[in-house]
């Protein structure tokens, strides 16, 4: 088992700027590692994501505005976001593939509100 622990979130203004980070219990194990959202009403939907390989995978609405990091040998990921908008509130969820099993976990989730 693996827990994923969140960090960041809260309230900010549009336009403002909010960093998120996730740590997992376990070391060494990171075949994919990111960030997922969502928000009232609808599905949940990738923000961003970094492979073991070092492939990163950012959803359209976000490409530009976020930048995802991570320390892949430490189970560590960070998302920095700009520039946001009323349209990017929702619960932002830290997510890990493990290595070779393929076995998928998810953190419990952080809320970013993005309001005036």
């Amino acid at each position: 088992q693996v827990q994923l622990v969140e960090s960041g979130g809260g309230l900010v203004q549009p336009g403002g700027s909010l960093s998120l980070s996730c740590t997992a219990s376990k070391s060494g194990l990171v075949g994919t590692i990111g960030w997922y959202r969502q928000a009232p009403g609808k599905q949940r939907e990738l923000v961003a994501t970094i492979s073991r390989g070092g492939t990163i995978d950012y959803a359209a609405s976000v490409r530009g505005r976020f930048t995802i990091d991570g320390d892949i040998s430490e189970s560590m990921v960070f998302l920095q976001m700009s520039s946001l908008r009323s349209e990017d509130t929702a619960v932002y969820y830290c997510y890990i593939r493990v290595f070779i099993s393929n076995k998928e976990y998810w953190g419990k989730g952080t809320l970013v509100t993005v309001s005036s």
